[in-house]
């Protein structure tokens, strides 16, 4: 059987020591390369510290070494003997909360790092923020550089509490606290003899043993088309499947299925892989469904279950992150809408109110909003979207809006269901 893939993101506010656990956690794991270890050794040996810098690891961009401060989503990829995981090491700073949005949006598990000297600021409060609203189903919290605090059981217990008293306004789905020091190693990979008042696992423990399957949706079938296959060759010339990605729920042979938005149904008599038939196929898989029926389907369409199936409309609800500092989210304004495989346009029909990120207060005198601001809003489509709920399910309650003079990336939503 195929070994399990996690995603994971570490968040948390500057010089909390992100870049160094993810160096710490692949140097301890053995995961790095001789000449690797060396060219940090001489890196670290030109900043004048006194250390190896695991951080340089994962600070791939010149300026982020220049500066020692990470600016990009840097992902790592690495395996235990257990699980793989890919990594996002995501940008602490104010004005790269965008960076941090992109990082967490597919993660299984949010690493949110504090420093044990400065406790819980406004970026830590952010960063859990964001990743509760990107429902990250489960949350570590790595009380971080527990060295500098001499290990001390009370620091530890002092940031903790006050932690959950901010989560209690968060919808946060499993949430875990480590107390580690990425510099020395201390309950990152191996249990430390620092912290004998601390019987919970290792921060790599943790993440080979968090239960991640049971989050995603296997009830509702939905998969998106992204291609129809149709090969023109003789030994073929009477194949036709439907290509993409499992979002949710559970496929097999012989199953009814409907196809929107025409309403038609049929039924499964094949799913294909790289490899071969299947006989299933569940999220996150990538197949090809072929069907009994001979029916007119095509890039943008979604196959579900015929008592089952997706909320169908033009008119959304949305909580949206704004992603540019070139214009502003307004109403009134046309965008491009990018939702699972399907490409519509989207007009800004109202927006409710912005979101104080640090106090969650909600401001209904605004109108507008700037880069790195989240907000409620409104959209009204061109074309019917088949959309969840974003707690519902992650990939059919997400979209991305598209400024067609530029095509740059504006904006990311999670949907909050159909507009009233």
């Amino acid at each position: 059987m195929a070994m399990e893939l996690v995603r994971l993101a570490t968040t948390g506010s500057v010089d909390d020591g992100k870049s160094t656990l993810i160096g710490r956690m692949l140097y301890d794991t053995k995961q790095i390369f001789q000449d690797q270890l060396e060219a940090i050794e001489e890196a670290s040996k030109q900043r004048g510290t006194d250390y190896v810098d695991l951080a340089l690891l994962t600070d791939g961009l010149r300026a982020e070494r220049e500066q020692g401060i990470t600016i990009d989503v840097a992902y790592r990829y690495f395996a235990t003997p257990k699980r793989k995981f890919v990594l996002a090491d995501t940008p602490g700073h104010i004005q790269y909360t965008r960076n941090m949005v992109t990082g967490a949006s597919t993660a299984d598990i949010a690493l949110v790092l504090v420093d044990a000297r400065a406790g819980i600021v406004e970026q830590t409060r952010r960063h859990a923020f964001i990743a509760s609203l990107l429902r990250v189903p489960h949350l570590v919290l790595c009380v971080n550089k527990m060295d500098l605090v001499d290990f001390s059981e009370d620091r530890y217990n002092e940031i903790v509490d006050e932690f959950k008293d901010f989560a209690t306004r968060l919808d946060i789905h499993d949430l875990r606290f480590v107390p580690v020091s990425a510099l020395e190693g201390d309950n990152v990979v191996d249990e430390s003899d620092r912290t004998p008042w601390y019987t919970g696992p290792s921060v790599l423990h943790l993440l080979e043993d968090i239960y991640v399957a049971s989050d995603r949706n296997m009830i509702d079938v939905r998969f998106p088309v992204q291609y129809v296959i149709r090969p023109h060759t003789m030994e073929h010339q009477d194949y036709r499947g439907y290509a993409g990605q499992v979002v949710g729920g559970v496929l097999k042979p012989g199953d009814d299925v409907m196809v929107l938005p025409s309403g038609f149904e049929s039924k499964i008599v094949g799913i294909d892989t790289f490899d071969g038939p299947v006989d299933e196929a569940a999220p996150p898989m990538s197949v090809t469904v072929r069907l009994e029926d001979d029916l007119d389907i095509s890039r943008g369409d979604m196959i579900c279950r015929p008592h089952n199936h997706p909320d169908v409309g033009q008119d959304i609800d949305a909580m949206v992150c704004w992603l540019t500092d070139q214009s502003q989210l307004r109403p009134g304004v046309k965008y491009a809408i990018k939702h699972t495989t399907r490409w519509a346009r989207a007009l800004v029909a109202d927006m409710q109110y912005r979101l104080d990120i640090n106090t969650l207060h909600r401001d209904e005198e605004s109108h507008h909003l700037s880069l790195n601001e989240i907000g409620r809003v409104r959209l009204r489509t061109t074309q019917p979207l088949f959309f969840d709920e974003y707690r519902r399910n992650r990939e059919t309650g997400s979209f991305i809006l598209v400024d067609e003079a530029t095509n740059a990336t504006v904006g990311a939503g999670m949907i909050l269901g159909p507009s009233q």
